[in-house]
């Protein structure tokens, strides 16, 4: 399976909470903070509700 490389590239600081939470769930919680994550529908979903704060790369 593979898995995808996420980078937070924009503050959290004025954000709502919803967007907060996703962030944390994904183990964001501040600028240049990285974390690799399976590639599901989950992830994705999440990505999806936050993408204009990350930057998404996919492993192969």
């Amino acid at each position: 399976m593979a898995n995808v490389n996420i980078k937070l590239i924009k503050s959290l600081n004025g954000r709502i909470a919803k967007h907060k939470a996703t962030a944390e769930a994904l183990g964001l919680r501040k600028i240049g903070d990285t974390t690799v994550q399976p590639d599901n529908a989950a992830t994705r979903g999440k990505i999806a509700s936050i993408g204009y704060l990350l930057q998404v790369t996919e492993d192969k």
